[in-house]
């Protein structure tokens, strides 16, 4: 990859501190995609890494590990290993649940992050980095947590396992050095039904967590966890109906939190979980079955609270509605009773499927592969950009920083870095560093932060004649804009847009598109 060949040709160029810094840039360039997974305390972040994972790891009852960075990545032997902040490492097996163990045994105060790796498919091409929950956005928590989340704490690799080389000094990253090249590349934000003021906050800390850049469309989306607490009630036009009140909910948050994120999305983290880690089982969907059977009055009754569902006197012993309830809650019990009544005699494996339906998990994986997972090296390149430039900035070299930059305006100036220059245009005109008119700036938004030319084009299912007329006429306007009415800044942009849907009429023309 290009940005890779400007590290290693620069390596010989710079100081060996800058040199080992591209170092850890290019360890990244070639590692997954990682993806921060982030949000106020008891928004459910550990529940939904656990539904993205399909295994129940992360811990979500409040412990000492939920006050650490865990780091979710492949590896060919499941193993937990507690990183701590001098660099040591402690190997434990996970619990006999299956789960980071609750209490590791060691002083929390000495320990940096920990590291579970699992022999697990998803996280072949993702990272999932959990984070602690920001309860207050005061400055030491703000620190602390771009501390944890930065590479100041993670050494390389093998530092601290034995027969580990011991390295010079003067080769190992600074603390300026290393939050240059810090911390995920992308941010997967968890919110609950109220978007506050801390909210918008909380996404800004997260620019020293993503190599320095800005959270944006480009990197982040948010979630609206917990949909199924909504009450329809509160919100107008949803006639009644939870998800329909979920999902409007979440269209007015992403008009808040825009442009820091590309969408939000209502997800029931606790159903996902359970229906995807394996959590729901076979003697779940007898029990629900039984609870179909029931008096359609009783029933409903019992599903008005959680306590009276619990302590109704029926022939569904008390425990086993406990446990469907810390499984599902009062709304996936409704809809998979539901599921039943409308099919008796669907499985356990159907009635399981129907639950991750209801979830929303899918949609939110669809959007993750769509932001994230389609344009990882994308995303990956520009966050390597960022961090060779702060690397140079840090140095204190003028010379250094100028062969840096000289080296990146060569590479941008390459046909074949057209996504960086969007994703550039996109960081710039989200950020609000270059000022467009509304509606242009949400045209930038939607070519920038699409990967599916339908939604680029803001034609999904368009036909290909449509789309490709529709992409040559816009490129034409940039063009025009470019040349004519825009400022310099505008202009720098424009350009960019105007190759974009260029490309994407050559793409929709080839025959094999």
């Amino acid at each position: 990859m290009s940005v890779a060949n400007l590290c290693h040709r620069l390596q010989s160029q710079v100081s060996a501190r800058t040199a080992a810094g591209f170092a850890e840039v290019l360890r990244r360039l070639s590692a997954p995609l990682q993806v921060a997974v982030a949000g106020r305390i008891k928004s459910g972040k550990s529940t939904l890494v656990n539904a993205l994972i399909g295994r129940r790891v992360a811990p979500t009852d409040v412990g000492e590990c939920t006050r650490l960075v865990t780091r979710f990545q492949y590896g060919t032997v499941d193993r937990v290993e507690v990183v701590f902040t001098d660099g040591r490492k402690q190997v434990l097996p996970f619990a006999s649940d299956g789960m980071i163990p609750a209490e590791l045994g060691v002083n929390i105060d000495e320990v940096s992050h920990i590291e579970a790796y699992l022999t697990n498919a998803v996280l072949q091409s993702m990272t999932v980095i959990d984070t602690p929950g920001l309860g207050s956005l005061d400055a030491a928590s703000v620190s602390r947590t771009e501390q944890l989340l930065g590479a100041a704490k993670h050494r390389k690799g093998a530092e601290g396992s034995e027969g580990a080389e011991d390295t010079d000094g003067g080769d190992d990253l600074d603390d300026t050095s290393r939050s240059a090249v810090a911390g995920a590349e992308a941010v997967l934000y968890v919110v609950t039904q109220g978007v506050r003021a801390d909210d918008q906050q909380a996404l800004a800390a997260f620019t020293a967590a993503t190599a320095s850049r800005e959270a944006g469309p480009v990197n982040a989306i948010a979630v609206l966890n917990k949909a199924d607490t909504i009450a329809p009630e509160s919100v107008e036009g949803s006639g009644g109906d939870v998800w329909k009140a979920a999902t409007m909910l979440a269209e007015k948050q992403a008009a808040t939190l825009k442009p820091r994120v590309a969408d939000v999305l209502p997800v029931i983290g606790l159903v996902a979980e359970s229906a995807e880690s394996g959590g729901f089982t076979s003697a779940d969907a007898a029990a629900l079955k039984q609870l179909a059977a029931m008096d359609e009055d009783i029933l409903q009754t019992m599903l008005i609270s959680a306590d009276i569902f619990t302590s109704w006197e029926c022939d569904v012993p008390s425990g086993t509605r406990l446990r469907l309830l810390e499984k599902l809650d009062l709304f996936g019990v409704t809809q998979a009773v539901d599921a039943i009544r409308a099919d008796p005699e669907i499985t356990a494996g159907s009635l399981r499927r129907k639950l991750l339906d209801c979830s929303g998990l899918e949609a939110v994986r669809h959007r993750l592969n769509l932001v994230f997972a389609a344009r990882a090296d994308g995303i990956k390149a520009a966050a390597a950009l960022a961090s060779v430039t702060a690397l140079a900035h840090a140095s204190g070299d003028a010379g250094e920083r100028q062969r840096v930059h000289d080296a990146i305006e060569v590479l941008l100036a390459k046909p074949e870095a057209h996504q960086l220059r969007l994703l550039e245009a996109l960081t710039l005109v989200a950020s609000g560093a270059v000022d467009m008119p509304e509606d242009l700036s949400e045209e930038v938004l939607r070519v920038g932060s699409n990967a599916d030319i339908g939604a680029q084009l803001g034609m999904p299912g368009g036909g290909r004649p449509e789309l490709a007329a529709f992409a040559l006429e816009r490129a034409g306007w940039w063009r025009s804009f470019a040349s004519f009415g825009a400022t310099p800044a505008q202009s720098r942009v424009a350009h960019v847009v105007h190759r974009a849907y260029f490309l994407i009429w050559q793409q929709i023309r080839e025959p094999h598109g």
